[in-house]
C-alpha cells in the first residue's frame, strides 16, 4: 500500500459520498483499474472487507462504516492542523456573514465588529441582527452567535461563555412587596413576563439540586422585547427573569438584586454557530477567536 495515508482516506471517503469507483477515480484522476486496485490494496493491507460491490454501485459494510468515520475525522484534524500553520502567517481577508440577536447584536457584537474590523482592515463583515435563529446552511451566513442552543445538527457551536437565567427585581420592589423564600411564593407577587418564542405564557421553569419545577406567574406587564421588560425591572414593577450577562452591571451598581438564588432557568448559554459542512476560512477563526477573548474580557 503507498505509504501516502491521507491520499487514501480521501480516496475512501469520496467512494463512500460517490458510492461507485468510477466517480471517485474521475475525482483524483485515475483509472477505473488503478481505482480498484487501490481499494483491493486497502482491503488487503486491513484484512477486512470494507464495500460491497456490484457492477455499478458499491455500500459500505460494517468495517467500512467504521473506516469512513474515523477518516473523515482524520482529515478533518490534517485539514485544521494545515490551516493553524498556514494562518500563522496568513492575514485575514474577504468577506464575513454574521448573524446576531437583535439586542445583544446592537449592545455587544456591533462593538465588536467595530474593534474587529479596525484590527484586519481586509476583512468585510455584514452584520445581521434577527429575532429568530436563521438556517445557516441555506442562507450562507458564516457565523451566528444566539444565547442557547439550536436544534440543528448540521451546526457545530463552540460555547464564549456560561451564562445563567436567574430571578432579580429592584430594592424599591422588595422593600414594598417583601422578598420571596420560596418558589410559590412567586404566585403572590407581580412578575414581568418576557414573552420568547414558543414558551409557555407566564410559565418559569426551574431546576434547583438537580429537581424541576414549575410555577404559574401573573402581573401586568409583558413584552416581547428583552430591554423594555428589564427597563420595567428596573423601574420597580415586578420580579423579572432576566440572564446574568444583563444582570450583571444593575446588580454590581445595586439598582437590581438577585432573588432565590438557588432557583435558576436553564442556561442560556452564549454560543457561537457555524456550518458542519463548510471549512472554516481564517477570517471566520479570526472572528471567532477576537470574539471570544472580548466577551471573556467583559466578563
Amino acid at each position: 500500500m503507498d505509504t501516502d495515508l491521507a491520499s487514501h482516506l480521501k480516496f475512501f471517503v469520496l467512494l463512500a459520498q460517490y458510492g461507485n469507483l468510477t466517480s471517485a477515480a474521475r475525482e483524483l484522476n485515475l483509472t477505473p483499474p488503478a481505482a480498484t486496485k487501490r481499494l483491493a490494496q486497502l482491503e488487503t493491507r486491513l484484512g477486512v472487507r470494507l464495500v460491497n460491490r456490484t457492477t455499478r454501485h458499491v455500500s459500505l459494510t460494517a468495517e467500512g462504516e467504521t473506516y469512513l468515520h474515523y477518516a473523515t475525522r482524520i482529515l478533518e484534524e490534517i485539514r485544521e492542523m494545515e490551516n493553524a500553520v498556514v494562518s500563522s502567517h496568513a492575514v485575514p481577508k474577504g468577506l464575513l456573514r454574521v448573524n446576531a440577536s437583535l439586542g445583544f447584536g446592537r449592545t455587544a457584537i456591533a462593538p465588536i465588529v467595530s474593534d474587529f474590523v479596525r484590527t484586519y482592515p481586509q476583512v468585510e463583515v455584514q452584520l445581521d441582527l434577527t429575532d429568530r435563529p436563521i438556517d445557516l446552511v441555506e442562507s450562507g451566513v458564516d457565523l451566528a452567535i444566539r444565547f442557547g442552543t439550536l436544534p440543528d445538527q448540521r451546526l457545530k457551536a463552540r460555547r464564549v461563555m456560561p451564562n445563567r437565567r436567574l430571578l432579580c427585581a429592584s430594592p424599591r420592589y422588595l422593600e414594598q412587596h417583601g422578598v420571596p423564600e420560596r418558589l410559590t411564593d412567586l404566585t403572590q407577587h407581580a412578575c414581568i413576563v418576557h414573552r420568547q418564542n414558543d414558551d409557555a405564557y407566564g410559565v418559569w421553569r426551574f431546576e434547583c439540586e438537580g429537581r424541576s419545577e414549575a410555577v404559574k406567574v401573573h402581573g401586568t406587564l409583558s413584552s416581547n422585547d428583552g430591554d423594555i421588560v428589564l427597563g420595567w425591572a428596573l423601574d420597580g414593577h415586578g420580579i423579572l427573569v432576566r440572564s446574568e450577562w444583563d444582570l450583571a452591571k444593575y446588580v454590581e451598581s445595586g439598582r437590581l438584586r438577585i432573588v432565590l438564588p438557588e432557583y435558576t432557568q436553564p442556561s442560556a448559554d452564549l454560543f457561537v454557530y457555524y456550518s458542519n459542512r463548510r471549512n472554516l476560512s481564517f477570517r471566520t477563526r479570526a472572528f471567532i477567536d477576537f470574539l471570544i477573548h472580548r466577551i471573556t474580557g467583559f466578563k
